[in-house]
């Protein structure tokens, strides 16, 4: 189990501090070189498996992990629901070469909020990694509506524990960010600032008690509050 890190990071910075975790030395150096040239991110590490993800977050503060999902020791799904068990504040790309709605669906309820393929052009990487660093989930809208669809086949509402009702306003926009949708994308559909939206979020999030837009989408659906 190895781990390199990157020497040339100084330790003091407001740049967001990023964990590339993949088994393949290749695929962490491609996405070390497209995050390094990018302005207020930091490579500060590297990790080869899960396990090694677990033992680096547990030294060194991360806000981001771009996490493959196929590896040896600990895969990237269960290295994902130990670390959101442990850092909920980090945040979680998965980087894989296959987008199977079956792999997002637990990607999803582990804690991912990001979901890119690694042949995605450098402009889809860099724009997964910014919407995610802003608080918003980074999806394919038709593999989310896909994979979500099978999570409200899958479960049962018959159970559903109290929380506090959603108001309609909160529900029109809980619909649109199952689709994917980003905040700007949302206020232009319901004519309403993009600050109000990001109200309604944070709203939607306490109440169903999750950590990010995506846990709340697949809440959501486990509470069978939204219908697709």
């Amino acid at each position: 189990m190895a781990m390199s890190h990157n020497r040339s990071v100084p330790h003091l910075s407001t740049a967001a501090r990023v964990l590339i975790v993949d088994d393949h030395e290749l695929a962490r150096a491609g996405l070390a070189a497209i995050l390094t040239c990018e302005p207020g991110i930091e490579v500060i590490g590297e990790a080869e498996d899960g396990a090694a993800a677990l033992d680096f977050v547990s030294r060194h503060p991360v806000d981001l992990i771009m996490m493959d999902l196929h590896m040896p020791v600990m895969d990237g799904i269960e290295a994902t629901r130990q670390i959101k068990a442990l850092h909920p504040n980090i945040k979680i790309i998965v980087v894989t070469v296959q987008a199977h709605p079956d792999a997002l669906m637990e990607a999803l309820r582990a804690g991912v909020v990001g979901y890119v393929l690694k042949h995605a052009s450098r402009h889809d990487i860099m724009s997964a990694v910014r919407h995610v660093l802003r608080g918003e989930a980074f999806l394919n809208p038709d593999l989310v509506l896909q994979t979500l669809r099978q999570l409200a086949q899958a479960t049962s509402s018959d159970e559903t524990p109290p929380i506090e009702p959603l108001t309609a306003r909160e529900r029109q926009v809980l619909r649109l960010l199952m689709q994917g949708k980003t905040n700007r994308e949302i206020a232009r559909e319901l004519i309403v600032s993009p600050g109000t939206v990001k109200v309604h979020v944070e709203h939607i999030i306490a109440k169903l008690g999750v950590s990010d837009r995506t846990q709340a989408a697949v809440r959501a659906l486990e509470l069978g509050l939204v219908r697709l």
